[in-house]
């Protein structure tokens, strides 16, 4: 008991003194004893089920969580299992303290996770956090994940297959009714995803410490412009020298939507992908005649696993409604997948069989999308290209859907 308590107040006392250090203040996660302290405080008021030490706890956690938030932008420290730390102790025992912890939750997506998707450490530990919470977010913070995940492909984009099974437990929780129809596109689109990382790591130096969404934000167009340009094309607004012609094509609005809506953080709503655009062409090209990454293999290898467990959530779960709604885009999607053989096949041939299986479910879909689905079956026909891609029996799977 007696060592207990010199541990405990060891542990509240290093933490009391780094809320008031000012040599910690601008980066508290500096502080090598402090992410071992708040751990250590955590399981004592977790071992101990006493509300009056969590009560003696909470105002230094939550001033080293302010300090954190405040400093997040300039430090040089990982943050990330600091916060991951913190918001347990807020999950726990916010309701002893009347801690809110909602607020909290997204302050770490925005200001430290967004900064830090692309370090292994954090990834793993964050999908671990949120694993382990799953059931507690889910009930208490519904809208949480639906919202930021754009942000939670591009930690599985850029961090792989070894982080697939923990990203798949997670990977229900990002459907909702306002997140199902974005998200379809958005897990089809994950070597593009990839391939957009790769070339802003290329263009600006590593990923891990630096927020791309602030790019948006950015004070310097001619900056954002110049970084666009380098992340499509692999080269910048000077390049094109005195041909004019050579800057007017390769140079990418600034208000290029391709750009901002596969780099985004948060969702904000189902937005027309616009494949015809020069930076989203660019960037295609750029990937076929180059050799793939690891990187991007392994996205090419989990973005039809991922939408194996989409379309199983949609058919047991989801409604009538936003099924028809969905339908429409996987026709349009169908022509306008990553250009990869392999991949290309894999993925149209599971938007098919989701097609058919909705369709067999509700076969009443089809008198309302009657003429989405002959447009769709107009263009296959008349693009040889296109048939090619088809899995065998995929024409006449297609056919079926007429049979009801």
């Amino acid at each position: 008991m007696v060592d207990r308590d010199k541990d405990w107040e060891f542990h509240l006392r290093s933490l009391s003194a780094t809320a008031r250090d000012s040599n910690f203040s601008a980066d508290p996660a500096s502080d090598p004893n402090l992410l071992p302290s708040v751990r250590k405080l955590y399981a004592l008021c977790k071992s101990e089920e006493s509300e009056d030490l969590v009560a003696r706890v909470y105002p230094q956690i939550n001033k080293i969580f302010q300090r954190l938030v405040a400093s997040v932008s300039q430090s040089r420290t990982s943050n990330g299992l600091l916060f991951l730390a913190i918001l347990q102790f807020f999950l726990d025992f916010g309701e002893i303290v009347l801690h809110d912890a909602d607020p909290s939750l997204r302050t770490f997506f925005r200001s430290c996770l967004s900064r830090e998707f692309a370090d292994p450490v954090v990834a793993k530990a964050t999908l671990d956090f949120l694993n382990w919470n799953k059931k507690k977010i889910l009930t208490s913070f519904p809208t949480l994940l639906p919202q930021f995940f754009p942000l939670l492909l591009k930690l599985i984009a850029w961090n792989g297959e070894k982080l697939e099974k923990s990203f798949l437990k997670v990977f229900p929780g990002l459907i909702s009714p306002g997140s199902f129809l974005p998200l379809f596109p958005s897990v089809v689109d994950l070597p593009i995803l990839v391939v957009a990382l790769e070339k802003v790591e290329r263009s600006s130096g590593p990923l891990i410490g630096s927020s791309i969404a602030s790019i948006q934000k950015s004070t310097a167009p001619e900056m954002l412009l110049a970084l666009m340009d380098e992340a499509y094309t692999g080269s910048t607004i000077g390049d094109g020298g005195g041909d004019s012609e050579s800057e007017d094509s390769n140079a990418i609005d600034v208000a290029d939507p391709v750009f901002f809506d596969l780099l985004k953080d948060e969702n904000d709503g189902l937005a027309e992908r616009h494949w015809t655009s020069p930076g989203i062409a660019a960037a295609l090209q750029a990937a076929i005649n180059t050799p793939q990454s690891d990187r991007l293999k392994q996205a090419l290898n989990m973005a039809p696993r991922v939408l194996d467990m989409y379309f199983a959530i949609t058919l047991r779960d989801v409604n009538n409604s936003l099924i028809c709604a969905l339908l429409p885009l996987i026709m349009t999607r169908n022509a306008t997948i990553f250009p990869d053989k392999i991949f290309s096949y894999e993925v149209r041939k599971r938007l098919l069989e989701f097609m058919l299986a909705a369709f067999q479910r509700s076969p009443d879909f089809i008198a309302l999308l009657k003429k989405p689905i002959m447009d769709r079956l107009a263009e296959a026909y008349d693009s040889t290209a296109k048939v090619s891609c088809l899995p065998p029996a995929a024409l006449g799977n297609v056919e079926q859907l007429f049979l009801y």
